[in-house]
């Protein structure tokens, strides 16, 4: 059998990681009916930090105060990420939660535009940045707003989850900016365990804050736990650092981009989820949007991950 070449391999499994962080928007959604948001995401990200804690052990040995901050700053912003998605997918549609969270990589340029905020190998944003923001707000407002929507009520129009996912994925460009700043000088293993594990412990802090918790121990819960923490977080942030070693930031782009797609598609397959000819208008501006700011960057651009 002819051995596959790394980065073929690499192109076949980014694209297994992206499908999974699509199917896992459906795979929370539907585990939510046993447990409360915030209480999910404790249980996922405190197994997540424990296995990536036994297999990074020998990494962990020596490290030091700045290495420390690093992690938490992240894992603070990872934190606020996770929080205001899960809330907000509670309150709306799994296809919803995944196109307005992959306005992440539409933030994130132009966030860059603050030079305090922006990383030293990136640029100022370009034109291909804005059109790309302009197309994909405009699919924003289509997608979250119902038809008859005025500019006086357009705020109180947009549901409640489909804002907090909206706040997730400024939350999630943050987190990408404190990556950009603190991964070059911080080792993957220590930097990949240290946010994972400060954002668990972000998430036991703001536990109350998700209003009454509920639990139950069902085998849809458990198994959603499973494969969220294990599969979509520990071992997929560890494949996904190998892969992009191996592949042009243009591919890394294009199978990135492919997250909201997967799930919009299991979402429909397993949930009976459908957009309406409005609602999938938004969905496709919203992905040209993110198309144009991804594969078009007008200048240095600033590596970009899906968070799910």
């Amino acid at each position: 059998m002819r051995r596959l070449s790394p980065s073929t391999l690499a192109h076949l499994l980014l694209l297994a990681v992206v499908a999974i962080w699509g199917a896992t928007f459906v795979l929370v959604k539907d585990a939510l009916r046993d447990a409360s948001p915030l209480l999910f995401n404790l249980m996922r990200m405190t197994l997540a930090a424990f296995a990536l804690i036994i297999f990074n052990r020998r990494s962990l040995r020596h490290l030091t105060r700045s290495t420390w901050l690093a992690g938490l700053v992240v894992g603070l912003f990872l934190a606020a990420g996770y929080q205001l998605q899960t809330a907000g997918l509670a309150r709306t549609t799994a296809a919803k939660s995944a196109f307005i969270t992959g306005l992440v990589v539409v933030f994130v340029p132009l966030l860059t535009e603050i030079p305090a905020i922006r990383p030293p190998s990136a640029h100022a944003p370009g034109w291909t940045t804005m059109l790309g923001a302009l197309l994909a707000f405009t699919g924003l407002l289509l997608l979250t707003t119902p038809a008859g929507t005025t500019w006086r009520n357009l705020f109180t129009s947009i549901g409640m989850g489909d804002l907090l996912t909206l706040l997730c994925a400024i939350a999630f460009a943050g987190h990408l900016l404190s990556l950009a700043h603190t991964s070059p000088r911080v080792p993957i293993a220590q930097l990949a365990t240290l946010q994972i594990t400060a954002a668990a412990l972000v998430m036991a802090l703001t536990l109350p804050l998700g209003g009454p918790l509920y639990l139950h121990l069902t085998p849809r819960l458990i198994v959603a736990l499973a494969i969220t923490s294990l599969i979509a977080t520990a071992a997929a942030f560890t494949i996904q650092s190998w892969a992009q070693q191996h592949l042009p930031p243009t591919h890394t782009a294009l199978l990135l981009t492919l997250e909201p797609v997967f799930a919009w598609l299991v979402s429909f397959l397993f949930l009976g989820e459908r957009l309406g000819a409005r609602s999938l208008a938004g969905a496709a501006l919203i992905f040209a949007g993110i198309l144009i700011t991804e594969l078009l960057p007008s200048a240095t651009p600033v590596p970009t991950y899906p968070a799910s």
